[in-house]
């Protein structure tokens, strides 16, 4: 693993210069100051901070939101006629995000010591992905960096908004059924013990759904941190399942079959799939490799097998959209569509086509989903709490029939 050394050297003018530089060890870096044209004068390896402040920024993320905004004004930077190193030493400074903006920094570092900007990017994957750096050397090598760099701004930008309108959807249904469990453990933990005590002073036979409900009341009083202990025990050991391979196909073929939500994993699995190889396509990026990273990042582990299958079908001079036909995720006219601009010749233009018509169609479905899921939870709950209300006034209904006998 690469550490940072800083070091101090003079120029061809003599002028002394400081600075950090990474590299696996001191000789490494005394090579690359050389290659720069520096006399060393010293070079010693710099400490690791372990302050509040620098332990936050390993957690803190590097949003889309923040590259789409990184992507346009270094388009416009390139564009205006400033030199790579300048343009990442503006955005150096005027980057909000700490993280993003030491990793630019270090960028910039790499591309003075005579790297090339994608292999700088591709140090730090975490930040930028696989399409950006594969763009960006497509770029690199059509002389096009400044066009590439806003299809890649365009291309966040796109999938963005998808995520914030699904995100937003889902927000109601998520609180309501928040508020519902919520609900539940208050009446279980507080408002069933207060009729318990009544029943007691009773001294009459409970019926069943009454003795049902007294037991869950009791148990959770008493066993409350066994209910904890348990819900975190199956959450970790279905996420440890899904983490294996064999779990993952599994979760991810029901992902595709469910009712209603199954039909909207496989439109945006076709929406993101056409958007990402069309913008990879028409950034020059080798079709192989675009397909190796839509692979990568389809996020669905059957989706993903279905595209590697193209892909060895490009490698035996076949296409991409006859080993598609046989997919159950990619429907008919998305793969006519394809096999059309494939003959055409404008694949990447139809991909993106196709990209657009799904975006509306998620965007439907969510609609469509959300106004079937808020009625459903409203009666789910009104069922769950008319039904312990029901068992609770059992026993008084009986009481008040015995009475009038």
């Amino acid at each position: 693993m690469a550490s940072t050394f800083t070091y101090k050297a003079r120029d061809k003018q003599g002028k002394l210069i400081t600075g950090a530089l990474e590299g696996d060890n001191q000789m490494a870096v005394s090579a690359k100051l050389k290659q720069m044209g520096y006399i060393v004068i010293h070079i010693s390896e710099k400490a690791e901070s372990s302050s509040f402040s620098q332990i936050l920024k390993r957690f803190k993320q590097v949003k889309s939101t923040e590259i789409t905004v990184f992507s346009r004004q270094f388009a416009t930077m390139i564009n205006a006629g400033l030199s790579l190193t300048k343009c990442l030493a503006i955005l150096t400074e005027q980057t909000e995000n700490e993280v993003l903006s030491e990793v630019i920094d270090k960028v910039r570092k790499d591309v003075e010591g005579g790297n090339s900007l994608s292999d700088a990017l591709a140090k730090y994957p975490k930040v930028f992905h696989g399409i950006f750096i594969n763009m960006v050397k497509a770029g690199e090598a059509g002389g096009v960096l400044d066009d590439v760099l806003l299809r890649v701004a365009d291309h966040y930008e796109r999938e963005g908004n998808l995520h914030r309108k699904i995100k937003s959807a889902m927000a109601y249904p998520m609180a309501v059924f928040s508020f519902s469990v919520v609900l539940m453990f208050v009446m279980i933990t507080f408002v069933v013990p207060i009729f318990k005590g009544m029943f007691d002073q009773m001294g009459a036979q409970l019926p069943l759904p009454t003795m049902v409900l007294l037991s869950i009341s009791n148990f959770v009083q008493n066993f409350w941190y066994l209910v904890i202990v348990g819900a975190i025990g199956v959450i970790y050991a279905i996420k440890k399942f899904i983490n294996t391979e064999r779990g993952r196909f599994l979760s991810d073929s029901l992902k595709l079959k469910l009712p209603v939500f199954g039909e909207l994993t496989k439109k945006i699995a076709i929406s993101k799939f056409s958007r990402t190889l069309g913008t990879l396509l028409s950034s020059g990026v080798p079709i192989l490799g675009a397909l190796d990273i839509v692979a990568d990042t389809s996020g669905n582990a059957i989706i993903a097998r279905d595209i590697k299958e193209a892909g060895v079908s490009i490698k035996e001079g076949e296409t991409i959209s006859k080993p598609l036909s046989k997919s159950k995720v990619f429907p008919p006219m998305v793969v006519q569509m394809i096999a059309v601009g494939e003959e055409t010749g404008v694949l990447d233009g139809m991909l993106q086509k196709i990209a657009d018509f799904y975006d509306e169609e998620v965007s439907a479905t969510v609609d469509t989903m959300t106004s079937l899921i808020e009625p459903f939870m409203l009666l789910g709950i009104g069922l769950m709490i008319g039904g312990m209300l029901i068992a609770l006034y059992m026993p008084m209904f009986q009481v008040v029939l015995l009475m009038g006998e």
